[in-house]
């Protein structure tokens, strides 16, 4: 019998406002709450244990714009919190880890610089890093969505294996859409990587697209969106 996996809340933030973007068009948003902080102890107090935390105002520039809200939500709750947006050195993830982020989510870094990500899982441990992989018409895509490699998601894995560490797969066309996630996506790639900690993200608009991502051997679920706007209740999924 197959556990069913986490459900993970996200939280993008730019300008220290929560937001939500569609089909990682930065020119397409919406804005949710002026307090990510207050947010992040909703989620908390409805049950939830993990928050998926990130910088798009630091994924787009390449530095890091948020590390206060870091800070304030490590400090104010007890969520495990994964943060992504701008890091790009040892420095960056020295000083995440101080402002106790759990883990680190890599996504360009782990295709412009495999070779220095794998030498950070080896010193400071494989479960400390999920390795994110943004994805559009098939194709990984990077620094907030911008930029497209030509590399598809089942070649990525193929050259760089199974990794120990988790790695979070994007639809990014079906990101803040809530017209349902990449189902069939995940399915063939774990079919194809029975090894691999998928968590799957992007598109959850209602309890019946969670209930169907259940059904598979998942790491975790992120839900942005939805949350947000009241499609899913926390209580129904924390």
């Amino acid at each position: 019998m197959i556990q069913k996996p986490p459900i993970i809340p996200a939280m993008d933030l730019i300008e220290n406002h929560c937001v939500r973007l569609e089909k990682g068009n930065f020119s397409v948003q919406t804005r949710y709450n002026a307090n990510p902080l207050s947010v992040a102890q909703s989620f908390e107090r409805a049950g939830c244990k993990r928050l998926h935390l990130v910088d798009l105002d630091g994924a787009k520039s390449g530095k890091v714009q948020h590390w206060h809200i870091l800070k304030e939500i490590a400090a104010n709750s007890n969520l495990h919190i994964d943060f992504s947006g701008g890091l790009r050195s040892e420095a960056d993830l020295k000083k995440a880890f101080d402002l106790s982020a759990a883990q680190i989510s890599i996504g360009t870094l782990a295709q412009t610089k495999p070779d220095l990500v794998k030498r950070w899982l080896e010193k400071y441990g494989s479960e400390r890093f999920i390795i994110a992989l943004d994805t559009r018409d098939g194709f990984i895509v990077s620094r907030g969505w911008q930029d497209s490699n030509h590399l598809s998601v089942e070649n990525w894995l193929k050259e760089n294996g199974e990794t120990l560490t988790e790695i979070m797969i994007t639809d990014v066309s079906r990101d803040g859409m809530l017209t349902g996630p990449a189902t069939e996506l995940y399915a063939g790639l774990l079919e194809q990587f029975p090894r691999l900690k998928l968590i799957a993200s992007g598109g959850v608009g209602s309890m019946e697209h969670i209930h169907k991502l259940q059904k598979l051997a998942l790491h975790g679920i992120i839900v942005g969106r939805a949350l947000y706007e009241g499609k899913i209740k926390l209580e129904e999924i924390c």
